[in-house]
């Protein structure tokens, strides 16, 4: 099922010995368009510290409580690797993050997870330590919260800026950007797949798309109430004449 990341911000975070704080940030893989942590605000538990949580060593989601319950105990989250606050994540700072979890490595492998296409099955791999495996040397990880409002340009024209992104709950990929037209299409909000983008101008925050202004302003009518059903989804790759990810 597909949410809006939005709606998960915030949430409650459940340790398995208690609470550790709320959500307050993704940070997803600019180049698969996957989530690759969760930021946790963990107010005055630990001042000061950058917390990240994989999506490996995520349990289950209370949709309707809006919390979520981490498979870590406090202790081995105040003993992770610390990162500054302001600081980057670093591709070395991953692979002793994920050491210390005990999980494989994401960018280890072809499918999305590393050899793994969902991070649920990391787990399965704790052999296979970030230091025996070959793979890109550069993180490539940006922030959902910052990405937020930039601007969508298709071939002819801007269409609107970012205002939310849709994630697949069990492989935490990016499914969607959904884009505000506000300022072109009155109370307006469609749906673009990341797969269409085909640049991205980080300094000017700035994204391109594949697609015209008018076959963007036709595509099928987005309800942001109502949740991404495969009908809906069917309809709009049609609209594009594009295969969608389920098909592929």
């Amino acid at each position: 099922m597909l949410r809006n990341v939005s709606e998960i911000v915030n949430y409650v975070l459940l340790a398995k010995d208690g609470e550790i704080g709320r959500c307050k940030d993704f940070l997803y893989d600019d180049e698969k368009w996957a989530v690759r942590y969760m930021v946790a605000d963990t107010g005055k538990w630990l001042p000061g510290r950058r917390v990240l949580i994989s999506p490996a060593s995520l349990g289950e989601a209370y949709w309707d409580t809006h919390r979520f319950q981490v498979d870590l105990t406090r202790r081995q989250i105040e003993q992770s690797p610390p990162l500054d606050e302001h600081a980057p994540v670093s591709r070395q700072y991953e692979a002793i993050f994920t050491n210390y979890y005990r999980t494989a490595p994401y960018w280890a492998g072809a499918a999305g997870w590393g050899s793994q296409p969902s991070p649920s099955e990391l787990r399965a791999e704790q052999d296979k330590l970030a230091t025996q495996l070959k793979g890109p040397a550069e993180s490539h990880l940006r922030s959902i919260k910052e990405t937020a409002a930039y601007h969508i340009q298709a071939t002819d024209g801007e269409i609107g800026h970012v205002e939310d992104f849709a994630v697949d709950e069990k492989t935490w990929d990016l499914r969607y950007v959904l884009v505000n037209t506000s300022n072109w299409l009155a109370r307006r909000r469609v749906l673009v797949s990341p797969q269409w983008i085909t640049a991205v101008d980080w300094a000017e925050k700035k994204l391109w798309v594949d697609l015209t202004v008018d076959k963007v302003a036709n595509s099928p009518k987005y309800d942001i109430e109502e949740p991404i059903n495969r009908d809906y989804e069917c309809a709009l790759h049609d609209h594009y004449c594009r295969l969608g990810y389920w098909q592929e």
